[in-house]
């Protein structure tokens, strides 16, 4: 077995040639990879030939330094986070505000817990909460006493109030 120094040569050049071939499209993968990941991250377009450049010029050196530099979520992340905030901050909005003291308060709260104001009524019928304007129960349609019914006449108010007398001498008498 003999060494052929034309052999030697010709196989470390071919090798010479893939190792650069190799390192050459690892350069440019690495360039184009760093465009795509920073037009994800930035909307400058500056920004995103810089980065390109950094690592264009400087190679591995340049991808560490732009892996350090660069923004920390992508473009898709900041918005969802806003859209999350955005729903915290609405989710917020919703709940009514206490007309004494303007805390915040929950829907069903008969009663504000900081300043003691009245928040709703309860239905005398059917006992379930009806807001404090409210004059008939949205729930059971039962008007809320001491409000005028509009289809009652003079007469059948005072019938009314001539039957709860009879009633209460009734229950007096006993």
């Amino acid at each position: 077995m003999t060494f052929d120094p034309v052999f030697l040569s010709s196989f470390a050049l071919v090798l010479t040639a893939f190792g650069g071939a190799f390192l050459a499209a690892l350069w440019i993968s690495l360039v184009v990879w760093t465009y795509r990941d920073i037009r994800g991250r930035a909307r400058d377009p500056l920004v995103q030939t810089l980065a390109a450049l950094l690592v264009a010029v400087l190679n591995l050196p340049g991808v560490l330094i732009y892996l350090i530099l660069r923004p920390q979520r992508t473009l898709e992340e900041e918005y969802q986070r806003t859209l999350e905030e955005e729903a915290l901050l609405q989710a917020l909005e919703d709940l009514p505000l206490c007309p004494g003291c303007e805390r915040r308060v929950k829907e069903d709260w008969q009663i504000c817990p900081n300043c003691h104001t009245k928040l709703k009524k309860t239905c005398h019928h059917c006992s379930k909460f009806m807001e404090l304007p409210w004059n008939i129960c949205p729930y059971c349609g039962t008007p809320a006493p001491g409000m005028r019914l509009e289809s009652s006449g003079i007469d059948d108010v005072l019938r009314a109030l001539k039957v709860e007398d009879k009633q209460t001498d009734v229950q007096i008498d006993h």
